[in-house]
């Protein structure tokens, strides 16, 4: 079950990485499922914690990213 729900989780949040309409709107949106969805890999092997600030790294930087595509810059 867990390596299906990894994925998933991962497929989910980038989907949901990009919601809002300003960049700071996106990003903080993509840091907040980033770091839920880091949080909730990570408590798999115990690491909850370090998977929680990987999360909001990866999440902050798919937020951006999406917003610059929206803005055509990408």
């Amino acid at each position: 079950m867990k390596t299906i729900a990894i994925p998933l989780t991962l497929v989910a949040a980038v989907a949901l990485s990009g919601c809002g309409n300003t960049t700071g709107a996106r990003v903080g949106t993509g840091t907040a499922l980033g770091l839920a969805t880091g949080a909730a890999i990570g408590a798999f092997s115990a690491q909850a914690g370090a998977g929680a600030l990987i999360g909001a790294g990866v999440g902050a930087l798919g937020g951006y990213l999406v917003d610059e595509h929206k803005k055509g810059n990408l």
